[in-house]
Formats: C-alpha cells, structure tokens, sequence
C-alpha cells in the first residue's frame, strides 16, 4: 500500500497516526525523565499515561465526526469544551499515576501543581484536535483533488472521442457518394469492391481504441485499407509513396492521425486535376521526436503563417485539435506551399516507442 492509497484509507490511517503520535509522546516525556534524571521506575508512569492518553482521545473522533458540517462557532466551542474535559480527566489520571506509583501516595500541599499539570493537559488534548482537523482536512483536499484529476481525465477522453468519431461520418459521407455515383454509371463490380473495402477499414477504425495510441507501422496499415478504397475510385489517376524509417515504423501516433490528411488532399489535390496526382507519406525519427510529412502535386492552397486563410471542412481542424488535446503544446501542426505545386503537411510530436512489435 502506498501514501496515496493509506490517506484515502481513512480509518487505517487514523490508527496509524493515533498509536504513532501517542508512542512519540511516550519517546519525548522518557527522554526528559533521563535529562532530569528520574527513577527506572518512572517509566512505567510514561507508559500508563501514554496510554490514558490515546485511549481517552479516541472519543473524540467519533464526536468531532458528528459534528463536521456545524456552524464554526459551534465547532470551535465544541472542540475547546471537549479538549478541556478530556485533558482535564486525563490530568487527573496522570496524577493518579505519578502519586501512587512513582512517589508512594505522595500529595502536594500547593493547590497550583494541581492547575498547572491539568493546563499541560489540556494543551496536549487541544494540540490533538487541531492535528485530527487537519488530517482530516488534508485527506478532504486529496479526495476532491482526486475527483478533479478523474473528471479532467474523463473530460480528456471525451474530447478524444468525440474528435475520432467525428472522422467516421464525414468519411462515410464521402465514400458512399462515391459509390452512389459507381452505381448509378452501372459500375457495379467497383461499386461492390468499394463496399467490401470500406467493410474492411470501418472493422479497423471500430476495433481501435481512439484513446490509445497506436505504432505508425499500423496506421499506415491502416491507411493502405483507406487508399484501396480511393483507388477504385481514381485507378491509376492515384499514386501513393510512402518513405517510413524503421525507428519511425514503431513509433506511437494517435490512431487515424493520416486518414484526414489523405483525405483532404485526394479532394482538393488528385481530385482537381485530370492527369491524377502524387501523394507522399514521410516518417522520421529527429532529435527524439517523430517528423511526418504529407505532400502532393496539387494546385496548393492560400496560407498564412502555417495555416490555411480559408479552413473548410473538419478533417485538417479535427486533426489539429487532436494533437494540440494529446500533446498540450508539445507539437507542431505547420502547412506549407510544395514544390513545385501542391501542399506540404509537416507535423512534429514527441518519440514515443511501440513496448511491443507489431
């Protein structure tokens, strides 16, 4: 059990602190009778009173937790009446203690050794109090900060999905035009090879988790089912190039990263021009970050400082919402004009490496 766990643990660490404290009180007062020199004997009354001590203030445990949620004036008047009554009883204890055992039915004659031992008492109870209200606070605050990392991290994965599963409807949109108009030019053999294809892709994207990263070697993978799907539509108007180092192949990206990007230049890129077009997939490992890179030949688009002037569409802004969510600021989304015509995409996260190959 760890600190984490034994502070939520409210009883458990109750007890701990309890026979703790009182075992140091016990430590502190023997010590002292060794600095002052007092009788072997007086141990004993060390131990009686040590013991007096935890067993009196455990009551109050149960009436400070009756009393938690009143009015602070109230609070506070019951903890001082309580502390006084305890440490008043326990000073009488301790002079029961001291008298008969350690000085053989000794009684002063000063009224003001009574007072004084009873006030020292009272002081240890109030010291106990204000340590439980503490504690008790403490415990409080770790619970609800607790709470706070649980609902950010449920707010957290929330946004992830809602971001992924965003990407299924405007791909689906896409795609079943695409093969409305196959069916409609009598193109059924395509048609039926799209269907059987888009089958396969969409048991992907179901069986991944969208909050779980996954190693680039299978988004690309993915991206392959994806690509197959676009070339019954484009045939040989379509060419894919893909460049992935081997250190890049095992890195971990979020799942579906590319699709979008893919996507956004089949249809304003190879779409656009009549003679088809060349996409190219880059993968590298930099200075312990993962460098992607998407390009093609298309007529480009109008930028401004590494972002579009007009952003239509959700597959670019979705795929940036999700890195700026998963990465906080620890990436780049940058758009840039290729050479000699098209667009560039580079995109720059952390290295992070698959634990298992895949």
């Amino acid at each position: 059990m760890n600190w984490q766990q034994l502070v939520e643990n409210r009883h458990k660490f109750f007890w701990i602190l309890q026979i703790a404290g009182w075992i140091g009180y016990a430590l502190v007062n023997y010590i002292g009778s060794k600095v002052f020199e007092m009788r072997d004997i007086y141990i004993f009354v060390i131990i009686l009173n040590a013991y007096a001590g935890c067993l009196m203030t455990i009551p109050l445990r149960y009436l400070y937790r009756k009393i938690w949620n009143a009015k602070p004036l109230i609070l506070v008047g019951v903890v001082f009446g309580a502390s006084y009554l305890v440490g008043t009883l326990w000073s009488v204890v301790q002079k029961f203690n001291l008298w008969e055992i350690y000085r053989h039915g000794y009684r002063p004659s000063e009224w003001f050794y009574y007072f004084q031992q009873g006030l020292d008492a009272v002081y240890i109870v109030l010291c106990w109090s204000g340590l439980y209200f503490g504690v008790k606070y403490y415990q409080l605050l770790q619970s609800e900060k607790q709470k706070a990392l649980k609902a950010n991290t449920m707010a957290h994965e929330a946004q992830l999905k809602m971001l992924r599963y965003q990407l299924n409807p405007h791909f689906l949109f896409n795609t079943l035009n695409a093969i409305s108009t196959l069916v409609l030019v009598e193109e059924n053999k395509n048609a039926n090879t799209m269907v059987s294809r888009l089958s396969d892709f969409l048991r992907y994207t179901l069986n991944t988790d969208p909050i779980k990263k996954v190693p680039l070697e299978q988004e690309i993978h993915a991206l392959m089912l994806y690509l197959e799907i676009e070339k019954v539509r484009f045939e040989d108007r379509l060419t894919v190039l893909v460049d992935i180092s081997p250190d890049a192949n095992k890195a971990l990206v979020p799942s579906l990263i590319l699709q979008p990007l893919i996507e956004n230049s089949i249809k304003y890129a190879i779409a656009t021009l009549e003679q088809g077009g060349t996409i190219t997939i880059k993968a590298q490992v930099f200075a312990n970050e993962l460098l992607l890179e998407v390009t093609d030949n298309g007529p480009g688009a109008d930028l401004h400082e590494g972002d579009l002037i007009k952003l239509s569409g959700v597959g670019l802004a979705n795929t940036k919402d999700r890195l700026k969510t998963l990465y906080d600021n620890n990436y780049s989304f940058v758009l840039s004009k290729n050479e000699p015509t098209g667009l560039k995409i580079n995109i720059r996260v952390p290295y992070e490496r698959a634990k298992k190959d895949v």
